[in-house]
């Protein structure tokens, strides 16, 4: 097979010592550097954990769960892929030990395996072979990244399935790359090697032996440390990466770059470079997040942001990176605090505190607990003309304000708080009512790309319009159109003057259309919505005409921002914010006068 061979060359990528030092950020890092070199480069992540995928992990425990454009609900190194390599990735591009083995096991109860004895190898093993073959298809290099530690029981199959499909397809087409930590003990004062070589005895176990060791630290690799690491792994002296922590993300894939990693992978894999790299416009932006002109306070006011004695800010990963990419485009650092909404309600915190900040962002939650803190965020907000942006959760929950303090609904709420039908101006799906009652949590909820209609002299429509993506969504909307099972998620756009955009979904709760008109006719703008082919409109986006900038989507937006582009709700948001702050400095600065 390995003479025949015709298929995109592997970058395997595994960690050892501990998970969570940054290995999907390399990896993600080492696709930006071989897009570089001219190679189309994909990444898959293999998560080894029985779930069949991360939809029902809570975010303290797992960090965000990203949503793909075709629907999956998956593990965060998927967004920071798609953040550094410029493409939208399929749900194929995730596997799950969960997955591979319902496969299987589907397989077998349907009688494929003509009565043979179902067992791990070959079979689950040739199931994770297959599935990553499809994900890369089309692509020069895959990165196939395996999360945990090479010690992870659960891994096994994984390792082994990779080392097969080294064997049969030709040792010249892989490249096996171990990322480690390298702890510096404070009461030694010495950077420790010792765990590094015992993470590549490891993955010596399975028959694999990296060709690239990157060390994370916190301070950069010295020469003794390499030449130890060097000896003990028996691994070139050149392909030992230093990977020390930078001030930013987006710093590392130039941090590798000053390793030569790029052209090192290249010659490992026998490949030429087919262009070469430019790294102008990404330092700019680098240099450009470091020292910015201005600094902006902004309070993310949610559900998820503490456990225990720590804050989890993975919780909202893609918001805090959307927040960065808006303040770039801007000139102006984002110093975000993280404020759990159950706050307000146990009295710790008074909403006027808020008045430090200098915009307010609630982003996606689930439930009640916390929600009645969240909403007196939202009035103190929409009440002090504070820049306001709503994200799905923060968006219900600003429709529920609004309803309750302006419009007179006092029992305005969620059918997500309480089974009484009668003032839920948030109210379930019809689709997802017999979901809940056959407890069908799991991949059941809105997810995924669906089009929006905005409305015309919108301010949403013209922040869309600015940013270009209404050029962008139209050629894809038109894609959707030809793919049959896609369809549905353009709905009816009912004329060619129509404006539409595609954004990422993930819920179950709508607003109430019960409540809609009444809404409107106290001043609240729904300015887009998206309408099935049953006709049924599903409102999409509000805002206030008369405040200085109150808007908020069902949608995830932050799931589609990127470095140097970013996300037109959150451009919008952070102009306004800067806006705001300078108005409050200058009333400062004349009644000091």
């Amino acid at each position: 097979m390995a003479g025949t061979y015709d298929g995109p060359k592997f970058v395997v990528v595994a960690g050892g010592v501990m998970s969570g030092v940054g290995k999907g950020l390399t990896t993600a890092s080492m696709g930006k550097i071989l897009n570089e070199y001219g190679y189309r480069t994909t990444a898959v992540k293999i998560d080894p954990y029985i779930n069949y995928d991360a939809g029902t992990l809570r975010p303290t425990e797992h960090g965000e769960v990203w949503v793909t454009d075709d629907g999956g609900e998956i593990d965060q190194d998927l967004g920071n892929y798609e953040r550094f390599l410029g493409i939208d990735l399929p749900r194929l591009n995730n596997l799950t030990t969960g997955q591979i083995y319902h496969a299987v096991i589907e397989r077998e109860r349907g009688g494929e395996y003509l009565g043979q004895t179902v067992q791990p190898i070959p079979h689950i093993t040739d199931e994770i072979k297959r599935r990553i073959v499809e994900a890369v298809k089309g692509f020069d290099i895959a990165l196939i990244e395996i999360g945990g530690t090479v010690g992870d029981y659960e891994n096994e199959p994984f390792l082994f399935a990779l080392k097969g499909m080294e064997r049969e397809i030709g040792a010249e087409h892989f490249v096996f790359c171990l990322i480690t930590y390298l702890p510096v003990l404070r009461h030694v004062g010495e950077m420790k090697t010792k765990p590094t070589q015992q993470a590549v005895r490891l993955l010596g176990e399975h028959g694999i032996f990296p060709d690239f060791i990157i060390c994370r630290a916190e301070t950069e690799l010295d020469e003794v440390r390499k030449r130890k690491i060097h000896v003990g792994a028996n691994v070139p002296m050149e392909n030992i990466i230093s990977a020390p922590d930078m001030a930013t993300i987006y710093d590392i894939p130039l941090t590798l770059e000053a390793e030569n990693l790029g052209r090192k992978l290249l010659v490992e894999l026998g490949l030429e470079p087919k262009q070469r790299p430019n790294w102008t416009r990404w330092e700019q932006l680098v240099k450009r997040s470091k020292g910015p002109s201005n600094q902006l306070r902004v309070a993310m006011v949610g559900k998820y942001a503490e456990i225990g004695n720590f804050q989890l800010t993975d919780s909202y990963l893609s918001v805090n990176q959307s927040l960065l990419h808006a303040g770039v485009a801007a000139d102006a650092k984002m110093n975000i605090t993280w404020i759990d909404g159950h706050k307000f309600e146990r009295g710790e915190m008074d909403p006027s505190e808020l008045a430090d900040f200098s915009g307010i962002i609630v982003p996606g939650a689930f439930g009640e607990g916390g929600a009645d803190g969240v909403i007196a965020a939202i009035r103190f907000a929409r009440e002090n003309e504070v820049p306001y942006l709503g994200l799905c959760y923060g968006m219900q929950l600003a429709v529920i304000e609004y309803a309750r303090n302006v419009a007179g609904i006092e029992g305005a709420t969620s059918g997500e708080f309480t089974s009484d039908p009668d003032w839920q101006v948030v109210s379930i799906q019809e689709s997802q009512k017999q979901v809940l009652q056959d407890h069908r949590y799991g991949a059941s909820m809105r997810l995924g790309a669906y089009a929006a209609v905005l409305k015309k002299d919108s301010r949403v429509l013209d922040l869309y319009q600015r940013s270009g993506r209404l050029e962008e969504d139209a050629r894809r909307i038109g894609q959707l159109r030809q793919i049959s099972e896609q369809a549905f998620r353009v709905g009816e756009i009912m004329s060619a003057r129509d404006k539409a955009i595609l954004e990422r979904h993930r819920h179950r709760y709508e607003i109430s259309p019960r409540f809609v008109e009444l809404l409107e006719e106290e001043g609240l703008v729904f300015s887009g919505y998206h309408r099935r082919v049953d006709g049924t409109r599903l409102m999409e986006f509000i805002e206030l005409p008369g405040h200085r900038y109150f808007i908020a989507t069902q949608a995830h937006p932050e799931f589609k921002s990127r470095m140097d582009n970013p996300a037109p709700l959150f451009s919008g948001f952070v102009d306004a914010a800067l806006a705001y702050q300078q108005e409050r400095l200058s009333s400062a600065q004349a009644a000091a006068s």
